[in-house]
């Protein structure tokens, strides 16, 4: 499509452009087939010329593909709320998910940079894959149905003249009013910015550090998904159940999934929370019931007990098998807990694993037990984060 008609897809759905949702996110899909290694058929150098395209040339019409108010974001570091794009022009909203995205996107354009050995490039897009702590607003706070929750610091959206803006954090949740591009477009898509909060999939030790730490991001996490402010029926929700490996604490990862399967995910009629979105709702519940969810645009699969005994997969690239096996397999599922883990033998301590555990066919074992031991803890066993 980007040789043909000068763009990524956006949201192309039969045959036809839909709306663009914010970011130049087919970059990510392209990026994750680069670092995982998925194709040997893919002209890299057409890829990142593609992928540099959406980074650094605006198109006239933003709402289908590309993306809009790259004047600002390069002189800025962000999207503003109500801003003035000289270049293009598309739906003027969605300025925090906006500059939350272009974040991520940027990240993964260099990432594909530094393989290909553009080292320059990817200096420059690793630093503007941070510009997302530019509408962080520490003093922030969030108030429901007048209690203050007690927590400090969230995104805002941020004028031209870099004066602060207001959404109000529960706005766009169930708590509140859904959010539509069309009928009530607010500075995030289809979420609040409590949801919106967890979306630096590159950098979440920085934001571990901005919020205060491991104990004070896992409240926050906590916080997230007991209060309604969750919605596990949208996909900028489905990351944020296994974000507590990130914080040296995987095994409440394990604990989270299970309070959505098979509450949510089941083999009813409703057994679907949501749209399933070009099968998204039922990719997330593919992997969490694996027990390998993959971190999109990164050769990553957070690892936990799967809810089978064992699962096997078959590479087609390498016709290879990869298990993953539960000893100490409880159906009742009181062992959530992963005590130790093997690699073909050998003991593995990271929380997470790469997809040449599916091509070069691995077999891992966890070990299960009924309370949280110290396996996947040690901040080098916590899956890689971006730190400026």
């Amino acid at each position: 499509m980007y040789t043909h008609e000068g763009w990524l897809p956006d949201c192309h759905m039969s045959m036809c452009n839909g709306w663009s949702q914010g970011g130049s996110n087919a970059d990510v899909v392209i990026v994750d087939a680069y670092v995982k290694n998925l194709s040997a058929t893919i002209d890299w150098e057409l890829a990142l010329a593609a992928v540099t395209a959406d980074a650094e040339r605006e198109p006239r019409e933003w709402s289908f593909h590309g993306r809009g108010g790259l004047q600002s974001w390069r002189a800025l570091g962000y999207i503003p709320y109500l801003d003035f794009d000289p270049l293009g022009f598309g739906t003027n909203s969605r300025s925090v998910s906006r500059t939350l995205e272009y974040s991520y996107d940027d990240f993964c354009l260099a990432t594909l940079a530094g393989g290909m050995s553009r080292a320059a490039e990817q200096v420059k897009y690793m630093r503007r894959s941070m510009n997302w702590q530019n509408l962080w607003r520490a003093d922030q706070t969030s108030v429901i149905k007048g209690e203050d929750t007690g927590f400090r610091g969230f995104f805002q959206p941020k004028y031209m003249n870099g004066t602060w803006g207001f959404q109000d954090p529960i706005a766009c949740s169930a708590l509140a009013s859904f959010c539509s591009l069309t009928s009530n477009p607010s500075e995030t898509f289809e979420a609040s910015i409590w949801q919106y909060l967890f979306s630096v999939p590159h950098a979440i030790s920085s934001l571990i550090s901005l919020v205060g730490g491991d104990d004070a991001f896992i409240s926050r996490v906590d916080f997230f998904h007991t209060s309604g402010l969750a919605d596990i029926s949208n996909e900028p929700v489905f990351l944020t159940v296994f974000l507590y490996h990130y914080a040296g604490r995987p095994s409440l990862s394990a604990q989270r999934i299970h309070t959505y399967v098979p509450t949510y995910f089941n083999a009813s009629p409703g057994g679907l929370p949501g749209n399933d979105d070009s099968g998204a709702m039922g990719a997330f519940l593919f992997f969490s019931v694996m027990g390998l969810f993959p971190v999109g645009g990164q050769n990553v699969y957070l690892i936990n007990p799967p809810f089978l005994e064992e699962v096997s997969i078959r590479s087609p690239a390498t016709g290879k098998t990869a298990t993953v096996r539960n000893v100490g397999f409880d159906p009742a599922y009181k062992n959530l807990h992963i005590q130790r883990a093997t690699v073909n033998g050998k003991e593995w301590t990271k929380s997470w694993i790469g997809h040449e555990f599916f091509t070069e066919g691995w077999t891992l074992e966890l070990v299960l037990g009924t309370q949280e031991s110290t396996w996947g803890t040690r901040p080098e066993d916590r899956p890689p984060s971006w730190r400026n």
